[in-house]
C-alpha cells in the first residue's frame, strides 16, 4: 500500500492558538472523528476555529434575523481562512414579558448569556468568536463573555427594527405601552389601542428608539468591540448581510494578529462608551451594564463617574424617548459617527482609542458622511440639552446611589408624599385604578437584584402614568430598573435595595420625599429617631424563590451600584466567610 499524507503531520496554523490542543495529532483522533460526523473535513480542522455565537430565539422580533446573518458571518470567516462553528444561547424579551413575573428573568439572562458563551468557547478551545446580539441583555452579556475569555473577536448587533406607522406618526413598542395608559384613562378607544398594537412592530430588529438595545449597540461602537458603522445598519436593510460577512472577515484578522478584547477595551474606551450614552439620551440600563463590563475587564469604575461624564457631555442626538427620532433615522442621517464628530469638537472623547476594525475613534468620525438636511444630530454648539441624559443621585434614601434619566425636559426638583408599593404589580393595579395623583412620589420596592429577584423593569407603570397624563407631575423611584423607553422624573437602581435593608425599605405611606437633581440628592424627610425605630422593627422578607436559577441568582448577585454582577462583592464575602 502506497504511503499517503496524513493530517497528523501538518504544521500547525499560527492562528490555532487554542484549538490545536483540541484537533492536532494522533491523540486527538477521537475529537476529530466526532467533528467529522458534523461535516468538518481535515482541511477545516487544520484552520483556526472561530465560534459564531447567536442569540436567535422565536420569542421576539429583536433577534429574529440572526440565523440568516450567521450564514454571512460564517462565509466571511471561511473566505478569510478560518473554520466557523455556530452555536446559540438564550434571550429573554423585556418587551414581551414586561409587567409579568417573566420580566424578572430578563436581567438574570445577562449572566446566563455571558456564562454560556464563555463555556462553549472555553469548552471547545475556540480561537476566536463573533457574537451576534440583538435584544438588550444579549449585548452586555456578549461583551462580558469576551472580557472573561479574552480571545480575538467582536460583537455585531443584528440591527434595529424599522418604525411602525399609524395615522401619520411613527410608532415603536413604547407607543403601545403608552397607548395602554391612554386607553385606561379613557383617552382612546379599545379599537384604537388594537390598531396601535398591530402597527407598532413591523418586522425583525430590536426596539426602535434609543432604548437599551440601541443605547448599548451605539456604546459598543464607541467602546470599540463592534466595528464602526456596522451595528447601526437596521435589521431589514439589505446592507446588513454585507456587514455580517465583513464581521467574519474582521474576526479572522483579529485571530491572525492575536488582537484581543483587552487590547481594545481600556479605561478610556469605557469612558467613550459612557459619553455616547449621555450624548444620545440613552437608557439608564447602560449604567448597570457598563459597571458589569468594567468589572469583567478588571477596570475600576464607580457609579458616580457616569454622572461626572454626563455633566460635561451635551445631548446632541434627538432620539426617542426624550426626542423625536428612532435609531433607523440616525442611520439614515449618517450614523453614530456624526455623534462622535460632534463630541470630538470639544475633546469629549478619547480620539486615539482603537476599534476592532483597526481605526481610531477620530478616523471613524472623520469618515462619517452626513445626509444633507438631517435633523437627528445637532451641532454641539447648539445642543438639545447642555448636559447628558442621566445623572447619579445620593442622599439619605440612596446612600449607595441611584440613577435618574434626564433626556428630555424633566423637572429638576420634586417634593411630595410617598405612595408605597412592595411590588411593581401592586403599583400597576393602583395606576389602573387611578389612585395616583399629581404631586405623588411613587415608591416601588423589593424589586432589586436580590428582592425581585432580577430587578424587573417598570415600563408598564411608567408608560401608564404617561398615558394618563401624569408623567410631568409625579415622580417614581424604585430599587428595580426602567426600560430604556421610560421618560419623566423616574429614578431607578436605588441602593442599597429594600431586600437588603436599604432605607427604601423604611419608607411609609405619606412620608415626604425630596428629589433635588441639581444638588444630586434624594432624601427621605423623616427624623433619625423615627428611622431608627422603623429599622429595629424591620425584618427581611422571605425570598421569592427558594430553588432554581432565580434563587441561585439572588444568593450571588451584587448591588445595582456595582452592576448587579454574580462574581462581585457578595460572592467574595461568602467565599471568605465560608
Amino acid at each position: 500500500m502506497a504511503d499517503r499524507s496524513l493530517p497528523y503531520d501538518r504544521p500547525t496554523d499560527v492562528g490555532k492558538r487554542h484549538s490545536h490542543a483540541l484537533t492536532d495529532g494522533p491523540d486527538r483522533a477521537g475529537a476529530r472523528s466526532m467533528l467529522k460526523a458534523v461535516g468538518f473535513t481535515d482541511d477545516d480542522l487544520a484552520k483556526p476555529l472561530v465560534g459564531v455565537a447567536t442569540t436567535w430565539i422565536e420569542t421576539m422580533p429583536c433577534n429574529l434575523n440572526q440565523r440568516r446573518l450567521a450564514e454571512f458571518v460564517k462565509q466571511g470567516i471561511r473566505e478569510s481562512g478560518g473554520t466557523p462553528m455556530e452555536f446559540n444561547t438564550i434571550a429573554v424579551s423585556d418587551g414581551v414579558s414586561m409587567g409579568t413575573e417573566g420580566m424578572k428573568a430578563s436581567l438574570i439572562s445577562r449572566e446566563v448569556i455571558a456564562d454560556s458563551i464563555e463555556l462553549v468557547v472555553r469548552g471547545h478551545l475556540l480561537d476566536g468568536v463573533v457574537c451576534l446580539v440583538g435584544c438588550d441583555k444579549t449585548i452586555p452579556g456578549a461583551a462580558m463573555a469576551m472580557a472573561r475569555l479574552d480571545v480575538p473577536g467582536l460583537v455585531l448587533y443584528n440591527g434595529t427594527i424599522y418604525p411602525g406607522h399609524y395615522k401619520g406618526r411613527d410608532l415603536e413598542i413604547v407607543s403601545v405601552y403608552e397607548a395602554i395608559g391612554a386607553y385606561r384613562a379613557g383617552k382612546i378607544s379599545l379599537e384604537e389601542l388594537y390598531e396601535i398594537e398591530s402597527a407598532a412592530c413591523p418586522g425583525a430588529g430590536a426596539c426602535g428608539g434609543q432604548f437599551t438595545a440601541n443605547t448599548m449597540s451605539t456604546a459598543l461602537e464607541f467602546m470599540g468591540l463592534s466595528p464602526g458603522g456596522l451595528n447601526a445598519i437596521p435589521a431589514e436593510d439589505p446592507k446588513k448581510d454585507q456587514a455580517a460577512q465583513r464581521a467574519g472577515e474582521l474576526a479572522m484578522t483579529l485571530v491572525r494578529h492575536d488582537i484581543r478584547p483587552s487590547h481594545i477595551v481600556t479605561r478610556k474606551a469605557i469612558e467613550n462608551a459612557i459619553a455616547s450614552v449621555a450624548a444620545t439620551g440613552g437608557s439608564t440600563n447602560a449604567v448597570l451594564h457598563f459597571l458589569a463590563i468594567a468589572h469583567e475587564f478588571g477596570i475600576p469604575l464607580d457609579i458616580d463617574e457616569f454622572g461626572q461624564i454626563a455633566d460635561r457631555t451635551p445631548i446632541v442626538a434627538d432620539m426617542r424617548p426624550g426626542g423625536r427620532y428612532v435609531a433607523s433615522d440616525l442611520y439614515d442621517a449618517g450614523g453614530v459617527g456624526l455623534v462622535m464628530r460632534e463630541l470630538l469638537k470639544r475633546d469629549l472623547l478619547h480620539a486615539d482609542e482603537k476599534n476592532v476594525d483597526g481605526r481610531t475613534i477620530a478616523k471613524i468620525a472623520a469618515a462619517a458622511v452626513e445626509t444633507e438636511g438631517q435633523k437627528v444630530v445637532v451641532p454641539i454648539e447648539t445642543p438639545i440639552k447642555a448636559v447628558g441624559g442621566l445623572t447619579i443621585l445620593r442622599g439619605s434614601l440612596a446612600p449607595d446611589g441611584c440613577v435618574v434619566k434626564l433626556a428630555g425636559h424633566e423637572r429638576l426638583h420634586h417634593r411630595g408624599p410617598a405612595r408605597v408599593f412592595d411590588s411593581e404589580k401592586a403599583c400597576f393595579q393602583a395606576v389602573k385604578e387611578r389612585q395616583i395623583v399629581a404631586g405623588d412620589v411613587v415608591v416601588i420596592r423589593y424589586e432589586g437584584p436580590v428582592g425581585g429577584p432580577g430587578m424587573q423593569e417598570m415600563l408598564s407603570v411608567t408608560a401608564a402614568l404617561q398615558g394618563e397624563g401624569l408623567g410631568e407631575s409625579v415622580a417614581l423611584l424604585t430599587d428595580g430598573r426602567f426600560s430604556g423607553g421610560t421618560h419623566g422624573l423616574m429614578i431607578g437602581h436605588v441602593a442599597p435595595e429594600a431586600a437588603l435593608g436599604g432605607p427604601i425599605a423604611l419608607v411609609h405611606e405619606g412620608d415626604e420625599i425630596e428629589i433635588d437633581v441639581v444638588g444630586k440628592r434624594m432624601d427621605l424627610l423623616v427624623d433619625d429617631a423615627e428611622l431608627a425605630r422603623r429599622r429595629a422593627a424591620w425584618t427581611a422578607p422571605p425570598p421569592s424563590y427558594s430553588t432554581g436559577v432565580m434563587a441561585k441568582y439572588a444568593a450571588l448577585v451584587s448591588s445595582a451600584s456595582e452592576g448587579a454582577v454574580t462574581t462581585g462583592r457578595r460572592l467574595a464575602n461568602a467565599l471568605r466567610s465560608g
